[in-house]
């Protein structure tokens, strides 16, 4: 098939859409490359992107040659200002890519907001809002108004909540129209068969109570995390979060990142990065490996 359509078909089902108003990508990187190389001429088009935030928007923008606008969250709490970035549009912008919740913030991207954008570029620019940890958060996907709008692409991806990352499946969700443009940009016949079964095998009934189950437990502990972070000695500040991880600012962040590896636990660190100077995202875990970190960190903090 040059498109995988028993994968599509079960796709449409899991986020409760029409088939013709969704595309199976190779995971949401693929998405993104594609949206970027169908609506961004080489060096005249720009699309705009809110750091910190993920970073293949900008990766993928270079290699098409498009310019990238950086409308930058709130220092304090990683807001992103709606009006901001409606005037921050230049005549080339082609795409907003909007990340909710934000990698690696966690932070939500009011509806409202969302929707508010994309009215104003209606008919200039498209809006892209990237939802793969959505799954995580108090909030529905914004799918139903997206496919209202001809200008909002939703991705989701199964790599997050399904823990799918290896099988690199996503899928872009969109009116008509501009599934119908992605659809001439992507490969054919690009989704192995073995790939498929997998994916398939993971989303029967038995398999998809399993991983909401683990969703619900994430989030359980991502709560109880968070408190017993602020408290240690070594954590400045965390933020709330939406997604599977928590961010937060160390009063030495190179000392906690060597300490922590050390004992074998690995956290993201953030400290080079703009806007997130000290900070590292610490993915949420089982139970007992949330309580190795919290134990390590509270080692650290009586040492130092």
């Amino acid at each position: 098939e040059v498109r995988p359509a028993a994968l599509q078909a079960r796709l449409a089902d899991l986020y409760k859409v029409p088939g013709a108003n969704l595309i199976v990508t190779r995971g949401s990187s693929e998405a993104i490359d594609a949206l970027i190389r169908a609506w961004c001429r080489a060096y005249a088009s720009s699309v705009i992107t809110t750091p910190p935030t993920f970073d293949m928007y900008r990766v993928y923008a270079e290699i098409q040659g498009a310019a990238i606008i950086h409308v930058p969250l709130a220092a304090d709490d990683f807001r992103l200002d709606a009006d901001t970035v409606l005037s921050s549009c230049a005549a080339d912008t082609r795409l907003v890519f909007l990340c909710s919740p934000n990698n690696p913030t966690g932070t939500l991207v009011p509806e409202a907001d969302i929707l508010r954008i994309a009215d104003g570029l209606d008919g200039r620019a498209i809006v892209v809002v990237d939802e793969a940890y959505i799954e995580f958060a108090e909030r529905e996907s914004i799918a139903d108004a997206a496919l209202g709008r001809n200008n909002v692409v939703v991705l989701r991806t199964l790599s997050k909540a399904y823990a799918l990352a290896g099988a690199r499946c996503g899928v872009a969700i969109a009116a008509e129209p501009l599934i119908d443009v992605m659809s001439k940009v992507l490969p054919p016949y690009s989704f192995p068969t073995p790939v498929v079964e997998t994916v398939l095998e993971a989303l029967s009934p038995k398999r998809l109570s399993a991983s909401r189950a683990t969703v619900d437990e994430i989030i359980r502990e991502r709560t109880r995390v968070r408190s017993a972070l602020d408290a240690l000695p070594c954590v400045n500040n965390t933020w709330p979060s939406d997604a599977n991880f928590v961010l937060a600012r160390f009063a030495d962040l190179p000392g906690v990142v060597a300490y922590l590896r050390s004992r074998g636990i690995l956290i993201r660190d953030f400290g080079d990065t703009d806007g997130l100077r000290s900070c590292a995202r610490i993915t949420i875990g089982a139970a007992a490996e949330n309580d190795a970190l919290l134990d390590a960190l509270d080692a650290f903090g009586g040492s130092g």
